[in-house]
């Protein structure tokens, strides 16, 4: 198995980039919430999982050991595979996760593209109980609610679903719980 992986990018694609390491370029497919924040010629550093199949190795990578054991998580539920896998992490970040599993909110797995209703419960289903509550979780109620009211109005307004999360994470913690008054923060996050 290829635990990590680390090299020069010299290639970045669609949905994945291409790592020379010596001498040899290879691909490594990753969350577009990673690729977007690559340039070509840098250096990088990736937490890696191989998929094996009978025509192909293909080789994933990720930002963190967290993030790669979320996707081999979310490649346990069934009717989910890798690519599916890794749409989900792209759109739904490990800490979003962890609060929709422990809030059992399903609908947060509805707004990745290709995941329907019975996917997004067969996730929720199969991730609880596999997951632990971390710190991120503390005053999850009403503050869960409140963000998941913002990330809807983002996503009515045209953001994509990471670009409402990253918009509320950088939300201040004492900022009011009003739903209005965090989108309105949360949109100066695009300006």
């Amino acid at each position: 198995m290829i635990a990590t992986i680390r090299g020069r990018v010299i290639d970045i694609e669609t949905d994945r980039v291409v790592i020379e390491m010596g001498g040899i370029g290879v691909w490594v497919y990753i969350p577009d919430s990673l690729r977007f924040g690559l340039k070509t010629g840098e250096t990088v550093s990736f937490h890696t999982h191989l998929v094996v199949r009978e025509d192909s190795l293909t080789l994933y990578g990720f930002s963190s050991a967290e993030e790669r054991q979320y996707f081999v998580l979310l490649m346990g539920v069934s009717g989910v595979g890798p690519r599916l896998a890794l749409t989900t992490l792209s759109n739904v970040n490990p800490p979003a996760i962890r609060r929709a599993v422990f809030s059992e909110q399903a609908a947060i797995f509805q707004r990745v593209p290709g995941v329907g209703a019975k996917t997004a419960q067969r996730i929720l289903l199969h991730l609880q109980g596999r997951i632990e509550a971390a710190d991120d979780l503390e005053g999850l109620g009403t503050l869960a609610d409140t963000d998941s009211q913002v990330i809807e109005a983002l996503t009515a307004l045209g953001y994509s679903i990471v670009e409402a999360q990253a918009s509320v994470q950088m939300i201040r913690k004492d900022a009011p719980d009003d739903v209005e008054e965090r989108i309105r923060l949360a949109l100066q996050y695009f300006a």
